[in-house]
């Protein structure tokens, strides 16, 4: 008989409810408990969701005996500090990108899931995804050759507030961190860690980044250019050019994707996918895998993945200027 495991959601809030509704669609997923600092916020979001207990603190979440795995959906900015409290109370944990602030808080997090042989895992989106598989699937084949050099971009407009998180220095807001991560993503999966990092931004009033221009050069020449704004609707997606075609990647903002292979001298082929629950479930689908099977990280998502992540974004920052006071 399948294990049926016990979830708890650490800061109920909007990307909180995206994740569950993808955990709903799982037949081993038991919408169990939700902690926030707001014991009424709690309770609304159980209520909404079909949570069975609510707790008005993060510590009492982490301190339930029957919670198997605690899905952390706070700021950047205390990624830190709440995967830190679930791991010594033996949690496995699923925290949201970005997994932390810098390298080296990342690579604490990842020590302490070794030392409480728990499970860790940054949740990120588009390695589990049928697009991102299937552009992956196409390059082992072989048929496109070599990839010369990546586009990716990541972009849309967002009214500037000085109270909204995205524009907050203090809970780690810039477009780098928030949406620019993706195609900083696309390029370490598809083209390796860059030899050199070159990185412009723009700042808000706040400080923030709300554009941000990036080149990385890789030994053999090759080259990947990244794009991230606040301030202009260029969208979301990843070309790769290759020896042999292109292979052009992107997505909506419902979480559509789509798949373009264009291979020189033959029809381009194309495919789209519309994933239920707007594709969280395959995460979390992931991390009880990992469980069943002892594991304390994923295969497709492992540490080593996620510490070269944020080295390469601690690289940017410091090219760029981007800099988190007093998290530097």
């Amino acid at each position: 008989m399948e294990k049926r495991y016990k979830w708890g959601i650490l800061a109920p809030g909007k990307m909180a409810a995206k994740f569950v509704r993808g955990l709903k669609l799982l037949e081993n997923a038991e919408l169990f408990a939700v902690g926030s600092r707001d014991k009424e916020r709690s309770e609304i979001f159980a209520r909404e969701h079909g949570f069975k207990r609510s707790y008005g603190s993060y510590e009492e979440l982490a301190a339930d005996s029957e919670v198997d795995i605690i899905y952390i959906a706070s700021p950047h900015s205390h990624h830190f500090e709440h995967t830190m409290l679930c791991l010594k109370n033996r949690k496995a944990v699923v925290c949201e990108k970005a997994f932390a602030l810098n390298s080296c808080e990342a690579k604490e997090m990842v020590a302490e899931a070794a030392r409480q042989n728990v499970f860790l895992m940054e949740a990120l989106w588009p390695p589990f995804q049928p697009a991102y598989k299937g552009t992956i699937d196409m390059l082992r084949s072989g048929k496109p050759g070599k990839i010369l050099h990546m586009n990716g971009r990541f972009a849309f407009q967002a009214p500037f507030s000085p109270r909204d998180r995205k524009y907050n220095l203090a809970l780690g807001g810039g477009a780098l961190l928030d949406i620019g991560i993706y195609p900083v993503i696309d390029a370490l999966t598809f083209m390796g860690v860059p030899e050199k990092v070159l990185a412009k931004a723009d700042f808000a009033e706040t400080g923030s980044d709300i554009s941000i221009s990036i080149i990385f050069g890789y030994p053999d020449g090759r080259m990947a250019n990244i794009y991230s704004s606040y301030l202009t609707q260029a969208g979301i997606g990843c070309d790769l050019l290759c020896e042999n075609g292109n292979l052009y990647y992107s997505r909506e903002r419902d979480m559509s994707q789509r798949l373009v292979v264009a291979l020189n001298g033959e029809e381009h082929q194309k495919q789209s996918w519309l994933p239920e629950g707007m594709g969280y479930h395959f995460e979390a689908s992931e991390v009880m895998k990992c469980l069943d099977e002892g594991k304390i990280q994923s295969d497709v998502v492992p540490h080593s993945f996620t510490v070269n992540l944020m080295e390469t974004l601690d690289r940017i920052r410091e090219t760029a200027g981007i800099i988190y006071p007093g998290r530097d």
